[in-house]
């Protein structure tokens, strides 16, 4: 009995030093993998310099900002901003196309670095993501078929079948709109314009330098209205965690500005400095 109880007690003894053992193994361990997680964290700058280039989301649907020429080369005011900025920072740009509609998931996905495709700066998507200062002031307005005399002012809408793009501050201010008869949303703009060229829809809401593209293009076939249904700057999104990133773009936006470029881009694509005081 006493050698049994002995040999228990040096048996408990030795189980117990061996569970201490583990414990600490266990808890430096994970020490460890802490330590490691956080210096695996990426500079957001580093990581774009160290790849050589910005990836850039955008719907290349929404003419003059992003859209795809007779040859299919992707241009516009935002592509060449993006390039611009791309070599600033000494990277090439990379774009990648995406319904603008789930643009902000796509960008918390890591599906680029960046949001350069007219994003209107709002209270809404300040939650999800960060935003530059703004680059250009955009605004809602309302196109028409020219010749439609039934329609003079915005509140000629009322009653009237209204299209937009889904997702867009178009889609909310024609939300916002009383007594429309239908909002009828789209993927892209330009299918919006095609129903209003054959009457499908009164009047199609979208940013203002858009509109004004489209009944440059192509003359007496649009109108815009003169009434703006609102104001709305324009900018970069960002993550949120990306800090880095965020401050070099701001810095190479500033300087673009001033160097001039962004007029120039301005004059290309919109036909005046929107930067002149």
């Amino acid at each position: 009995m006493y050698k049994y109880s002995q040999y228990y007690k040096w048996g408990n003894a030795k189980l117990k030093k061996f569970m201490s053992i583990i414990l600490i193994v266990t808890m430096a361990s994970v020490l460890l993998v802490g330590c490691g997680q956080k210096q695996a964290k990426v500079n957001s700058l580093e990581a774009v310099k160290a790849s050589g280039k910005l990836t850039v989301g955008l719907d290349d649907s929404y003419p003059p900002m992003e859209f795809r020429d007779s040859k299919n080369k992707l241009v516009g005011f935002d592509v060449d901003l993006g390039d611009a900025v791309g070599k600033k920072l000494g990277v090439k740009t990379e774009y990648i196309t995406n319904d603008f509609n789930g643009m902000v998931l796509a960008l918390g996905s890591s599906k680029f670095n960046v949001i350069i495709s007219a994003m209107s700066i709002t209270d809404a998507r300040k939650k999800s993501i960060n935003f530059s200062d703004s680059y250009v002031m955009g605004g809602q307005v309302a196109i028409i078929k020219q010749g439609n005399t039934k329609i003079t002012k915005i509140d000629d809408l009322k009653g009237k079948l209204v299209a937009c793009q889904l997702g867009s501050t178009g889609d909310t201010a024609a939300t916002a709109m009383k007594g429309l008869k239908e909002v009828k949303r789209y993927d892209k703009i330009t299918d919006a314009y095609q129903d209003l060229s054959i009457g499908r829809v009164d009047a199609v809401v979208m940013d203002a330098q858009v509109g004004q593209y489209y009944v440059a293009k192509k003359p007496g076939q649009f109108k815009v209205l003169n009434e703006q249904i609102s104001k709305e700057p324009i900018g970069i999104g960002f993550k949120k965690q990306d800090k880095e990133l965020q401050e070099a773009i701001q810095k190479a936006l500033n300087e673009l500005k001033s160097d001039g470029t962004l007029s120039k881009i301005s004059q290309k694509w919109f036909g005046f400095d929107a930067y002149k005081k």
